[in-house]
């Protein structure tokens, strides 16, 4: 099939879609989680005052927070409902013109802090952002530094999740794309980008090693209890891969659960089980664009605006679920908002003290959810 073949066949698949999707909701809407209890939509809301997407959350040594990064590059410190939000460090010194809680066109430019941990010996906190690559900054805020902003002669182009081995003094993070930013998300999930890669940084040589490469949409990056493994979300393929970091199978990798939907970020709890947020369930359409990206690359040629095509990926209605993984991959438990009422495209799920904060890429608020 030649180029013009293909472009009109991804054009009438579009138009059907899209009629589809308004006159057989059913068949786009992603099919239920056995045995999930459809509960999340309980969930507190605490609003971000003239500020958007808390995708990650984190709690510092001393358990205050959460802190969670904004879209427009800062990172904000929670007070409590009385003081509610405060700034606490910005991963840009350009801020001139970082006024928009949501300018994506500004992202290069303000920056966009995605994964949040704190290391707890010292205090710092690590950001992974998008553009400006792995950063950190001490326990009093203000401006990050730069930790590591490229590998093997390039620059980091989708720096997105990490986690920390304090004992080893190694910092575990991802890359979701070497071929596309942050903001051309959509772009890279459609055009079937494998690319993505895990890395390992050695804060003692300042040594970056690459773990893994090849990944469709490498994401959330999280250690076992025992430091035996450390998984990584590929979010494109709904799976959670394994990379064995000691024993027999040091080394190798496989995969630790296959989901429902397409995983963001992996967190762990006291327990050693962990929470998977899943940005949406997939659905019918979302396998055909995943399977055959010839298809998502010619929609992509097609004057459908992101709007359109987030749509069509993730299955129309917003929802939310979150997923608990025991520490050998067996699904435990099931959480979901399945009409969106309270909760919708979840990043990032984290226990702390029997209850869930839940984050949004793309939403101006977190979730608190009780587990008790």
């Amino acid at each position: 099939m030649n180029s013009t073949g293909l472009i009109l066949t991804a054009a009438a698949l579009a138009v059907l879609a899209i009629f589809l999707a308004f006159t057989t909701t059913h068949l786009f809407t992603p099919p239920p989680v056995p045995g999930s209890h459809d509960d999340l939509h309980t969930a507190e809301i605490v609003h971000l005052t003239g500020a958007f997407g808390p995708e990650s959350v984190a709690f510092d040594a001393d358990g205050e927070g959460p802190y969670t990064g904004v879209a427009d590059g800062r990172i904000l410190k929670w007070l409590g409902v009385d003081r509610g939000w405060v700034d606490f460090a910005f991963t840009s010194s350009q801020r001139e013109e970082c006024v928009r809680p949501f300018a994506p066109e500004m992202e290069h430019v303000c920056g966009r802090p995605l994964g949040l941990r704190f290391d707890k010996k010292t205090g710092d906190l690590y950001i992974a952002d998008a553009y400006f690559g792995l950063q950190v900054v001490g326990p009093k805020g203000g401006l990050a530094t730069p930790v590591v902003s490229e590998v093997e002669g390039q620059p980091l182009r989708f720096t997105n999740d990490m986690d920390i081995d304090e004992s080893k003094d190694v910092i575990y993070f991802t890359e979701t794309s070497t071929s596309f930013h942050r903001r051309q998300f959509m772009t890279s999930s459609l055009s079937g980008d494998k690319t993505g890669r895990l890395m390992k940084y050695d804060k003692t040589s300042k040594e970056v090693t690459v773990l893994l490469r090849g990944l469709a949409s490498a994401n959330g990056v999280a250690l076992s209890k025992d430091r035996s493994f450390v998984l990584v979300a590929e979010t494109l393929t709904c799976r959670i891969l394994r990379l064995w970091l000691n024993g027999p199978n040091s080394g190798k990798s496989d995969v630790f659960a296959e989901l429902p939907g397409f995983p963001d970020n992996v967190r762990s709890n006291s327990k050693g089980e962990f929470w998977v947020a899943l940005h949406a369930k997939k659905g019918t359409v979302a396998d055909w664009f995943v399977l055959n990206p010839w298809i998502g690359k010619a929609l992509l040629k097609l004057p459908l605006n992101f709007k359109q095509l987030h749509y069509l990926l993730v299955g129309g209605k917003p929802h939310a679920t979150a997923i608990k993984l025991s520490e050998e991959g067996v699904i435990l438990e099931v959480l979901e908002d399945s009409e969106g009422r309270n909760l919708r495209f979840i990043s990032e799920v984290e226990e702390k003290d029997g209850r869930l904060w839940i984050g949004s890429v793309i939403m101006p608020f977190l979730g608190v959810y009780n587990l008790q």
